[in-house]
């Protein structure tokens, strides 16, 4: 017999995290090679772009993991848009993903209202689409080789 909870539990998530770490290691030869090696680390790789003020025009927030640059959140605040900013801020992160830290690929999810058509510019092919994720909205989901 089980009870089931619906509570944040933060010591449960821990070790949740830690057990499904333990299975999914027991079970890849791949993870298991990856224990303890430096790309078996998730690592921050953050971006930033100042204007001449000093304030935040642009930023990118991502990390890199097993050789992969995972880009979380790329954003050009609206007055330096079309200027070049975000593919200088992408072609950084990919530069220091592939010479710095050995990656050999980059994923990212974007919306349907937001930049899939700026990836695909940039070299990166839709590797999943998800219809009305959130309803209404397509997510897309998208790769590159840099390595």
């Amino acid at each position: 017999m089980f009870r089931i909870e619906a509570r944040v539990d933060k010591e449960r998530r821990h070790l949740l995290r830690s057990r499904l770490c333990e299975a999914n290691t027991a079970a890849s030869p791949v993870l298991r090679a990856l224990r303890g090696t430096p790309g078996a680390r998730d690592a921050p790789l953050h971006l930033w772009a100042l204007d001449g003020a000093g304030d935040l025009a642009g930023g990118l927030v991502g990390r890199t993991w097993a050789g992969w640059l995972h880009v979380d959140h790329l954003w050009v605040d609206e007055p330096h848009r079309g200027a070049g900013l975000g593919s200088r801020l992408l072609a950084r992160a990919e530069r220091l993903a592939r010479t710095e830290r050995g990656c050999t690929a980059v994923r990212v999810e974007t919306w349907d209202f937001q930049a899939p058509g700026f990836y695909r510019g940039h070299g990166y092919e839709v590797v999943c689409v998800i219809p009305d994720y959130p309803p209404g909205i397509t997510e897309y989901t998208l790769v590159k080789r840099i390595g």
